[in-house]
């Protein structure tokens, strides 16, 4: 059967109605294709950190989020972040309007610099300071994406998973102009193996130190079935960050195939509760 579409355009006339249907919601929905991949780069203590956008299409201003990647327990696989990295996360928040950029930090991809955030392994465990040379390159491509004509600077959001997320959280533990919130998945650092995390006890005191200086709400996400970071482990941090005065909602989220550390791809199951934290900070919807 022909599609009934009143359209001057005689291929919408004569096509099926099925084909028809999926272009109109297509373009109704701004599709995928329609996004810009584009890449640069900004210099953080002497090194070059590369961030490939994605951009929305139309002008903006688009509101600003740096979502940044984990760091692998080998450091071999330090080299294999990239332009891919997290790139169907970013693909699918940029088709809600948001501009995204995914830096990829010191010391890792296929021409790594030095790595700046070593934390001494398990006799020293320097988490709190891990944490904070993460946040100087995510913080660094927060300034350079928001200062695009097409950004808007008042309205940034840090997104990361495990190191990227601990990263995130450090960042926003000094003042970011523009910043209105913090979304973490899996935050963490020192993991050996699985379920086996160095000196947690020093994690949960760079938690803390963290929570001292934040001033956004933030929204936490743990699986229940992490093996880098367990559910125990995980509330520990949350009431360490809490307690010492950071805003941070806790998602027990469910288990996600073998190791719940990866939930981050999980989209369809996260999306409303990240959607919902965006509302209420601002950063999607009317502007405040």
């Amino acid at each position: 059967m022909a599609a009934i579409i009143p359209r001057r355009d005689r291929m919408f006339r004569t096509m099926p109605a099925w084909v028809a249907l999926a272009i109109l919601l297509l373009v109704a929905h701004g599709p995928a294709w329609a996004q810009r991949r584009e890449e640069a780069s900004v210099n953080v203590a002497g090194s070059v950190v590369t961030v490939h956008l994605h951009v929305p299409p139309g002008s903006g201003p688009f509101p600003v989020l740096i979502l940044s990647h984990g760091s692998p327990r080998d450091a071999a696989g330090r080299s294999e972040f990239g332009r891919g990295t997290l790139g169907d996360v970013a693909a699918n928040l940029a088709r809600r309007g948001i501009l995204i950029g995914v830096p990829i930090r010191r010391g890792y991809g296929p021409q790594p610099s030095s790595w700046a955030e070593h934390y001494g392994g398990c006799a020293q465990a320097r988490y709190r300071e891990a944490g904070l040379a993460s946040a100087e390159d995510i913080r660094a491509a927060a300034a350079m994406v928001a200062a695009r004509p097409d950004a808007d600077p008042k309205r940034i959001v840090l997104m990361g998973v495990s190191a990227g997320g601990w990263g995130s959280i450090a960042a926003a533990s000094k003042p970011l102009k523009g910043l209105v919130g913090v979304v973490n998945f899996a935050g963490g650092r020192g993991s050996r193996g699985p379920d086996d995390v160095c000196k947690p006890d020093e994690l949960v005191a760079a938690a803390a130190s963290y929570g001292r200086g934040s001033r956004v709400p933030e929204l936490w996400i743990y699986s229940v079935n992490d093996r880098f970071f367990g559910p125990e482990l995980a509330q520990r941090l949350h009431r360490a960050f809490t307690a010492a005065g950071g805003q941070a909602r806790f998602v027990a989220a469910p288990a996600y195939g073998e190791d719940g550390h990866r939930y981050i791809r999980a989209m369809e199951s996260w999306a409303r509760e990240v959607d919902a934290f965006f509302l209420q900070v601002g950063f999607t919807g009317a502007k405040r």
